[in-house]
C-alpha cells in the first residue's frame, strides 16, 4: 500500500496538470479551460461595470455573486497549479517542494496570487472592493494562460528582449537629445515651455511618437529645423521595434507550425525509422489541415487528389456493405490516387481530426525519391482488397473503385 501510494499521487497530480494546462484534448479538459476563459472575461466585465454608479446600485448584488464565484474558483485553480507544479516540465527534475516553490515565484503564479488576493484583504483590511479595483483587473492577464496567440506574443517579446531593450536605450536618446537642442532653441523665447531639458522632454516625446498635440510647438526658424529632424527621426524610430517585433513574431509562426509538423509526421508509423534529413524532405511535400466532428472529408464519386495521414483523431469511411474506422497513424487515400480512379466512399471525421495531406503529384516525388516509403505505400494499397470488415486498416476496397474518366485531350 506504502508504494501504490505515491505512484496514485503522481498519477493524479499528472491528470490534474494536463486539465488545467489545457494539453489534454478531452471534453473534461476543453470544459475547463472555456469554463476559466469566460469566467475571467465575466468577472473582468463585472468589475468594470461595477465602477458605473446607476450600474453598482441596481446591480450590486450580482457583481457580488460573479466576484464570489470568480474567487472561489481561481483559488482552487491557484491551489492546484500549486500542488501539480511538480508535474511542470520546467520543474520536473526538482523535488515536489522546489517545484512549488519555484512556480510560486513564477509570473504566472504572481498573476494568479495577484488575481484573488483583493478579495480577502478586504475582509482583513475592512475596505470596500473598489479601493483595489486595479488588482481586481489585474485577472484580465490570466487569459494569457489559456491563448495561444498571446503566449506567443510573449514568448516573442521575451526572446527579442535585449533588441528591443536596445531600440528603446536609441529611442531615449533621441528624446534627450533632440529635447536639448529644443531648449538651447527656444529658451529664451518660451521659458515657460522649453525653459529646462526635462519641460522640453515634453514636447520630444509627444513629437517623436507622432502624436503631436500642438500645446508646445516652436517659433524659431533653429527650433521648426530642430522640429522636422525630429519629426522623420520619430517615424524610422517607431519603426524599428515594430519591425523587431514583427519578424520575430513570423519566425515563431514557422518555428511552431514545424515543431507542429514534424510532431504529428512522427506519429504515422509509415514514417519510423527515417532519418532527420528524410523526414525534412517529406515535411516539404505535406500540409496539415483540420477538420471537425462531423466534416466530409473526401466524397463518394469525386476524383481523388491526395492521400491523408492521420496525425490525431479518427475517421469513419462508409463502404457499400460496412463502416470502417481508422485512428492515429494510419492513412487512406492512396488506393484511389495510385489507381487513378474515383472515391467510392464518403470519409468523416468521427472527432475534432488533424491530418498530414499529401498530394497526388508529390506523392509520386516522395515514392521516386525515397523507394523504401513507395514500396510500403503500394504494399498496403495492393493488399487493401482483401480487408475484411474487422480490419481497421485502409480506406477504399480496391475492387469497389471505379476507374476515373480519362482527361480530353486536345485535338
Amino acid at each position: 500500500m506504502s508504494d501504490a501510494s505515491p505512484h496514485r499521487e503522481h498519477g493524479l497530480r499528472w491528470w490534474v496538470y494536463h486539465l488545467l494546462d489545457g494539453a489534454g484534448h478531452d471534453r473534461l479538459s476543453r470544459f475547463i479551460h472555456t469554463a476559466l476563459v469566460a469566467l475571467v472575461i465575466v468577472s473582468v466585465a463585472a468589475v468594470i461595470l461595477q465602477s458605473v454608479p446607476e450600474y453598482d446600485e441596481e446591480y450590486d448584488r450580482y457583481f457580488e455573486i460573479v466576484e464570489y464565484v470568480a474567487v472561489g474558483a481561481f483559488t482552487i485553480e491557484y491551489l492546484l497549479r500549486l500542488w501539480s507544479a511538480p508535474e511542470h516540465a520546467p520543474y520536473s527534475g526538482a523535488g515536489p517542494w522546489t517545484a512549488r516553490w519555484r512556480y510560486l515565484i513564477s509570473g504566472w503564479s504572481i498573476i494568479d496570487f495577484v488575481s484573488i488576493i483583493p478579495f480577502y484583504l478586504s475582509y482583513v483590511t475592512n475596505a470596500d472592493l473598489r479601493v483595489l479595483l486595479f488588482l481586481r483587473l489585474l485577472r484580465f492577464f490570466k487569459l494569457a494562460r489559456y491563448s495561444a496567440g498571446m503566449r506567443t506574443i510573449i514568448a516573442v517579446l521575451e526572446a527579442e528582449k535585449r533588441a528591443l531593450l536596445a531600440s528603446s536605450i536609441i529611442l531615449f536618446g533621441c528624446v534627450l537629445f533632440s529635447a536639448t537642442a529644443m531648449h538651447l532653441a527656444e529658451h529664451d523665447v518660451q521659458p515657460e515651455k522649453f525653459g529646462s531639458i526635462p519641460d522640453a522632454m515634453w514636447w520630444a516625446i509627444v513629437t517623436i511618437t507622432t502624436l503631436g498635440y500642438g500645446d508646445v510647438t516652436p517659433v524659431t526658424l533653429v527650433g521648426r529645423l530642430i522640429a522636422s529632424v525630429t519629426m522623420v527621426t520619430g517615424y524610422v524610430m517607431l519603426g524599428l521595434p515594430v519591425g523587431i517585433v514583427a519578424t520575430a513574431f513570423s519566425e515563431e509562426i514557422h518555428r511552431r507550425e514545424f515543431v507542429v509538423t514534424w510532431s504529428m509526421l512522427s506519429r504515422v508509423p509509415l514514417f519510423h525509422g527515417l532519418d532527420a534529413n528524410s523526414i525534412a524532405e517529406i515535411m516539404r511535400y505535406l500540409r496539415a489541415q483540420s477538420f471537425p466532428s462531423g466534416a466530409l472529408i473526401a466524397r463518394r464519386g469525386e476524383i481523388a487528389h491526395s492521400m491523408y495521414f492521420i496525425a490525431e483523431g479518427e475517421v469513419e469511411i462508409s463502404l457499400p456493405d460496412q463502416d470502417m474506422r481508422l485512428g492515429e497513424g494510419q492513412f487512406f487515400g492512396e488506393v484511389a490516387l495510385l489507381r487513378n480512379t474515383l472515391r467510392s466512399s464518403n470519409v468523416r471525421s468521427t472527432e475534432p481530426t488533424k491530418l498530414l495531406v499529401l498530394d497526388a503529384y508529390d506523392l509520386r516525388t516522395i515514392m521516386s525519391r525515397n523507394p523504401k516509403i513507395g514500396h510500403m505505400i503500394e504494399s498496403v494499397a495492393a493488399g487493401r482488397a482483401e480487408f475484411s470488415a474487422k480490419e481497421r486498416r485502409g480506406d477504399i476496397i480496391a475492387a469497389e473503385l471505379k476507374p476515373a474518366p480519362p482527361e480530353a485531350s486536345p485535338e
